[in-house]
């Protein structure tokens, strides 16, 4: 039976955290209307639009939710800021992982800005959806989303008529997913972020530009890259898949990347030294190649391997690289909990600010969540309560 002190507990902690963003509000009407959607977004509603939460709030219409979202003054960037800085002040540790991917919104239409039929990964296939590309930080002590950009195709940005009927701004240019990640990735370190990793899958991964950025930010990095990617080796060079599918039995060690829903994750993995070049390697750092296979046989009767890019200081463990690579899950698990907890898919908003706006007051009532998971856990019940390379090229540690 959960105490009186147990909700008490909870609804404080949420009263602490608007009070770290009530000045990004101009005025009182905004801020607390903006404290009652995340009360709703926290809540057990069946579904999370603007009615929903308007009802949960006592509101009769939803036109007061509408114009927090649309029309409001509020600053939905610091807001942003401040909930990272809340992160971080609860889960922050030195060696934390910065992980960036995306994620899709079905969409129905046309006018919803940066909306076209495109791949959705969560779909699985191509949807007309908007694409949001995120940043999630990961420490032994939890996980949350700390940053978001909306994905705005060249479709869009070509057609500034377009663009404007949707209030994109005309300043906001065609960037790609890695270059949107680079710019998260930039703002966390400057904001002073204790990170030493970044991990993405092979959108970013297979990115060089991406790779080398991280470089230059001394960011050690374990990246997903295509099977097809081209590795640097003594002899020259070679595809990833080509290279592993020489590497010697003894260099595959079974070990667990880390701890799923269904206990430890485990895989065989090996690892190669690449070669290093003064030129582009950070004084100090090495190169590796990480392989990833299946325990069990997919319906072609293989196991799936996957591929990965790793740099980082000189001397760092098999053990750490895998612990990264197997911190990219983490984003995975945020988009479904921010999604089935929190609404972050569940808006209906077509304006470039407002999609900004949702997505930031979800990311707070997400990273609310992690946090009273992380120092409250009966806080937490409350809340749910109340709402080839040949053997020569390269050296397999084995």
């Amino acid at each position: 039976m959960l105490s009186d002190d147990d909700l008490a507990a909870w609804v404080s902690g949420l009263d602490d955290l608007f009070g770290q963003v009530a000045g990004r509000f101009h005025r009182a009407e905004p801020r607390r209307r903006a404290r009652a959607y995340v009360r709703g977004l926290l809540a057990p509603l069946a579904g999370k639009n603007g009615w929903t939460l308007a009802e949960a709030a006592g509101d009769i219409t939803p036109d007061g939710m509408q114009r927090l979202l649309n029309a409001a003054a509020w600053d939905a960037d610091g807001v942003r800021d401040d909930v990272r800085d809340y992160a971080i002040g609860h889960l922050g540790e030195r060696d934390g992982v910065l992980i960036v991917d995306e994620t899709g919104f079905l969409k129905k239409g046309t006018k919803s800005a940066g909306v076209q039929r495109q791949y959705s990964g969560t779909a699985g296939r191509i949807e007309n959806c908007q694409l949001g590309v995120f940043c999630a930080y990961a420490t032994s002590r939890g996980r949350t989303l700390i940053d978001r950009e909306l994905y705005v195709p060249k479709s869009w940005t070509a057609d500034r008529d377009r663009c404007r009927e949707a209030a994109v701004p005309d300043q906001v240019e065609f960037a790609t997913k890695p270059v949107l990640a680079r710019r998260m990735l930039a703002r966390a370190l400057d904001a002073g972020v204790p990170a030493t990793w970044v991990t993405a899958d092979e959108a970013y991964g297979g990115d060089s530009k991406f790779r080398r950025w991280l470089e230059d930010r001394r960011l050690g990095y374990v990246v997903a890259v295509p099977s097809s990617q081209t590795i640097p080796a003594v002899a020259g060079t070679s595809r990833a898949d080509a290279l592993v599918a020489h590497a010697p039995d003894e260099a595959w060690k079974r070990r667990s990347c880390g701890d799923g829903a269904k206990g430890p994750r485990m895989f065989d993995w090996a690892v190669a030294e690449l070669p290093t070049y003064s030129d582009t390697t950070p004084p100090g750092w090495g190169r590796w190649l990480l392989a990833r296979r299946s325990l069990t046989r997919n319906n072609k009767g293989k196991h799936e391997i996957a591929y990965y890019l790793c740099c980082a200081p000189t001397g760092t463990t098999n053990k750490e690289l895998i612990r990264v690579a197997g911190a990219r899950w983490a984003i995975e698990d945020c988009f479904q909990t921010a999604k089935t907890d929190v609404g972050l898919d569940q808006y209906q908003v077509r304006r470039y600010d407002a999609w900004y706006r949702h997505i930031t007051l979800a990311m707070l009532a997400h990273t609310y969540l992690a946090v009273t998971a992380a120092i409250a856990p009966k806080a937490l019940v409350a809340a749910s309560s109340q709402s080839r390379w040949a053997r020569s090229s390269v050296s397999w540690h084995t």
